[in-house]
């Protein structure tokens, strides 16, 4: 749930009650890192794509992350859903964002798929579908800042910084320090349904 539009404020929301502020944010990063780590046996064969907008920052921010522990560079791209989301014609028109894959590729490697806030799952199913047209990964992975339940999908989060149990009533708004100039997550009053 990454791409901000009028409609979609999961991201853009005015600020609520704070959840999680820029030290928070940053160390669950480090565990998310270290997890994709562990259950990965290493760096290896790792790629990591973030979903625009904010899932790109966090990729990136991811992959230094594991840089530091590793020393090896973990290839890190983009995988813009917009054409492959189901509520198109329901939403306002939204401005593509940038597919970057690696010069790697996704072929026969672990893609880990980063998003900000997981919500319904259409954003992840949407992204599923976006890499079958730029190849085939031997396993993909999920991992999200936030998990605030209320699925719509059968999708689950293998890597997860917070679990955020919301009201579909409640917002959840992600500031990154690349987009908001500072780093935090809150909560506000408001359904995005």
């Amino acid at each position: 749930m990454s791409v901000p539009t009028p409609a979609h404020s999961e991201s853009t929301a005015t600020l609520g009650r704070t959840v999680l502020d820029a030290r928070d944010i940053s160390r669950a990063l480090t565990r998310i890192a270290h997890e994709i780590l562990e259950r990965n046996r290493g760096a290896g064969d790792l790629v990591l794509l973030g979903i625009p907008s904010r899932g790109v920052p966090l990729a990136r921010r991811i992959a230094q992350r594991i840089t530091d522990v590793e020393g090896f560079d973990v290839p890190v791209g983009s995988i813009d859903v917009t054409m492959y989301r189901d509520d198109l014609r329901l939403r306002p028109a939204r401005a593509l964002m940038p597919t970057e894959v690696p010069t790697s590729g996704i072929d026969d490697k672990v893609v880990v798929l980063v998003d900000d806030v997981l919500y319904s799952g259409r954003t992840i199913r949407a992204a599923l579908d976006a890499m079958n047209d730029i190849g085939r990964p031997r396993a993909v992975r999920l991992a999200v800042l936030i998990d605030r339940g209320h699925r719509d999908l059968p999708i689950r989060a293998d890597f997860v910084g917070k679990n955020l149990p919301t009201s579909l009533a409640e917002t959840v708004a992600v500031r990154l320090e690349e987009f908001d100039g500072t780093d935090d997550v809150s909560i506000t009053e408001g359904s995005t349904r």
